[in-house]
């Protein structure tokens, strides 16, 4: 018997068991959720605006742990309370949160009054982020009218405002909310290409956030996707390939982060695509991991009373059994599928009625008639009543786009009617106030003619009373004038005395004020003059008595240096040679302490060699600084120092007198090293840059406190800084105690040695 049975769902069918998963949140998380919302609900100021958002979860919640009076009772108290307040962001949120809740418990007309009313509001806030939710709860509201291509406008335009809202920690939230209805309803259609636009969006989304629960989600999603691809067209292996990809990554996202996902039955609902993948579309040697999925969905589905999983997972392990022609385990997997459905709270109807399918025929193939007929009445049953469900919604759209038709139909009419009596209408007043024009123009004239008579009388008479008015008036006016401008002339004569004194007296002013003003400057740019010659002839003292100091230390050094080799170091190879020459093979003892002796002369002529090489380092003169300090860290190493010198871009630039001032200077820092911190390492570095030398040397001694060092003060410290001062550069001193020191100084290219 050939069975054809499928127990993994349609697009229809994958619809109604993600809603399922929505309900599946245990009752003790449910329950936490609320208490934890309560609390911070009532520990939240009322007037806060963090109130009202909280307002909005809190009776989220109440509403989905059955407390739906007290739910609404909370949103209608805060409502009148944002109301109040003069951005209305808050209301409109509070107004779109009640449209929802409204819309569950199917009051339609409610919901729709909320959602306009919080609409109406918008124009009071500027918040684009509340704005884009009040049109996402709109196109929610319209989505579940089956009016899905209004919808679609209202998703898009609440995405419009949510990409121009500032970034917060529940704009990415949202996003992703309308990225799942525009999903949805692109499934529906059967655009598969917006449906994996928008999948790929909300995946996104919910990466960025590192939300396990959303991006485990958008990969099912995307899993089924593909498989509906597939399914249109099964030479497209690829699409196969994809499908099971994302399932795999699902899987692997609930099990990394399963005590992040608050639904346990994710793992038997991603378990069953998995295995029915395997078992449908991929060959017969992935049965193994199609059963291995099977069983795994259905002990998880067990645990997690996700009993609609469970009886999917029975089901597929039935198709695996039947398709063996093992139809007694087959029908005992069938069995078990029907007894955890009936346990289940939402029934999967499309499982159910493949349960009674296979049930039928093998019950056929048993050749038990009256158990088949049974069966197949039962799935007739669920099949009518899915049908007639699926009928039903198809009905409301077709409805619903008729409707929305027939009423822009009859608004153009209307319109069309409307714009005609409005013109007629117009043009009747028009004629009517014409009319009205036309009798008041005509006594309008008829009166003036009247007034026109009475006023020829009266300019008669005032006529000759203004002559004669006028003529008392010029002989009035004549005397006024004349006294007017005997006072004008007496003024202005005053006033041009009085301005050419001040201007006088200001001029004088000025005049002295800017004498002052040049004078001062004048003495404050001679002091400032003054000042710097002075700073000139202080530093050129203190270069000259450096440049004799140092030169008075170099030509005594060297002295000392001839000295010592010239003269003790020949009284020592003398007295060396007098001892050899009295050494007497018989007599071993006085061999043996002559041989001592002569050892002890050897030590003390190379240290005077050290010695006077210190003092006045030839290879110094001879090949320049860089040999002269690569001898000098090699005289300086021992088994218990190693001392290491580093060049860096050197170009042998520097004249001989600031060649030895450097090398005085590193003698000086590796001198006080070995003798104050016991180092294991120096490290002595010279680095030639742009404008600049840079010398660093380090050791990992003892180190010390360096404000407290500058407190006391140091002969050595100052001796250093005082060379370096010399080539006219900068000192910087690191120590940490037990940690070691770091010395660095720089000087300039130009310095004038």
């Amino acid at each position: 018997m050939q069975h054809t049975t499928t127990f993994v769902k349609t697009s229809a069918g994958l619809i109604v068991l993600m809603i399922s998963l929505l309900l599946l949140y245990s009752p003790a998380q449910g329950q936490d959720l609320l208490r934890k919302l309560e609390k911070q609900y009532h520990s939240s100021q009322p007037e806060h605006p963090a109130h009202f958002y909280l307002t909005g979860k809190y009776a989220q919640a109440l509403f989905f742990n059955d407390q739906i009076g007290e739910a609404f009772d909370l949103l209608t108290s805060n409502i009148q309370v944002a109301e109040k307040r003069k951005d209305s962001k808050y209301a409109a949120y509070l107004h779109s949160v009640y449209a929802i809740s409204l819309q569950l418990v199917e009051e339609q007309k409610e919901a729709l009054r909320h959602i306009a009313k919080a609409k109406s509001i918008l124009s009071n806030t500027r918040d684009n982020e509340i704005k884009g939710y009040v049109y996402y709860a709109q196109g929610w509201l319209k989505a579940r009218h089956f009016k899905e291509g209004e919808a679609v406008r209202s998703f898009l335009t609440a995405l419009n405002y949510l990409d121009k809202a500032p970034s917060s920690p529940t704009l990415l939230g949202r996003k992703a909310s309308v990225y799942k209805e525009l999903t949805a309803i692109y499934s529906n259609w059967g655009e598969l290409k917006s449906q994996e636009k928008y999948s790929k969006l909300a995946l996104a989304l919910a990466t960025e956030q590192q939300d396990p629960a959303a991006i485990f989600d958008a990969y099912m999603a995307l899993g089924h996707l593909n498989e509906l691809i597939f399914l249109n067209d099964e030479s497209q292996t690829r699409n196969r390939d994809q499908a099971e990809s994302y399932y795999l990554k699902a899987l692997a996202t609930y099990q990394e982060h399963e005590h992040e996902i608050p639904i346990p039955s994710n793992l038997s609902f991603v378990a069953n695509n998995l295995a029915h993948l395997y078992f449908r579309f991929f060959p017969e040697s992935h049965r193994s991991k199609a059963q291995q999925y099977a069983e795994l969905a259905k002990t998880q589905g067990l645990a997690s009373k996700a009993y609609n999983h469970v009886s999917s997972a029975y089901g597929i392990m039935a198709e695996m059994a039947i398709q063996k022609k093992d139809y007694t385990l087959g029908k005992a997997y069938l069995l078990a599928a029907l007894s955890n459905m009936e346990q289940a709270g939402n029934q999967d109807q499309h499982i159910l009625m493949s349960i009674y399918e296979s049930l039928s025929q093998i019950s056929e193939a048993e050749e038990k008639y009256d158990e088949a007929i049974g069966y197949y009445k039962s799935y007739i049953t669920i099949f009518k009543r899915i049908y007639d469900q699926d009928q039903l919604q198809l009905g409301k759209r077709l409805e619903a786009q008729y409707e929305k038709g027939k009423q822009e139909q009859e608004v153009l009419t209307l319109q069309l009617e409307a714009e005609k009596k409005e013109q007629q209408l117009r043009l009747m007043e028009a004629l009517g106030m014409q009319q009205k024009q036309d009798l008041e123009n005509m006594k309008l004239v008829q009166d003036n003619q009247g007034k026109e008579l009475a006023l020829a009388r009266m300019k008669a008479d005032k006529q000759n009373q203004a002559l004669r008015l006028s003529k008392l008036e010029a002989e009035n006016k004549a005397q006024e004038i004349s006294n007017y401008q005997q006072e004008i002339s007496f003024r202005e004569k005053i006033n041009s005395y009085f301005i050419l004194s001040f201007s006088t007296i200001l001029l004088l002013f000025l005049l002295l004020l800017y004498a002052y003003q040049q004078r001062a400057k004048h003495m404050k740019q001679k002091e400032v003059l003054h000042t710097l010659a002075l700073e000139q002839e202080r530093q050129h003292s203190k270069i000259s008595t450096l440049t004799a100091l140092l030169q008075g230390q170099e030509t005594e050094r060297g002295r000392l240096a001839r000295d010592l080799h010239d003269g003790l170091g020949g009284l020592l190879s003398g007295t060396k040679l007098q001892l050899t020459q009295l050494q007497d093979p018989s007599d071993d003892k006085q061999q043996e302490q002559l041989l001592k002796t002569m050892g002890h002369l050897d030590l003390a002529v190379e240290e005077l060699r050290r010695v006077a090489h210190n003092l006045m380092p030839d290879l110094l003169q001879k090949y320049g600084l860089q040999e002269a300090l690569s001898d000098y860290a090699n005289r300086m190493s021992s088994d218990r120092l190693d001392v290491d010198v580093q060049f860096l871009h050197m170009q042998q630039s520097l004249s001989l007198d600031q060649q030895l001032i450097v090398y005085r200077i590193i003698q000086e820092l590796v001198n006080n090293a070995i003798k104050h911190a016991s180092p294991s390492q120096i490290l002595i570095q010279l680095v030639e840059e742009k404008q600049q030398y840079h010398v660093t040397v380090e050791d990992d001694g003892c180190g010390f406190n360096v404000s407290q060092q500058q407190k006391t003060g140091s002969a050595g410290l100052h001796n250093i800084q005082s060379r370096i001062e010399f080539l006219k550069g900068t000192l910087q001193v690191e120590s940490v105690p037990q940690q070691g020191t770091s010395i660095e100084f720089h000087f300039p290219k130009t310095t004038n040695s």
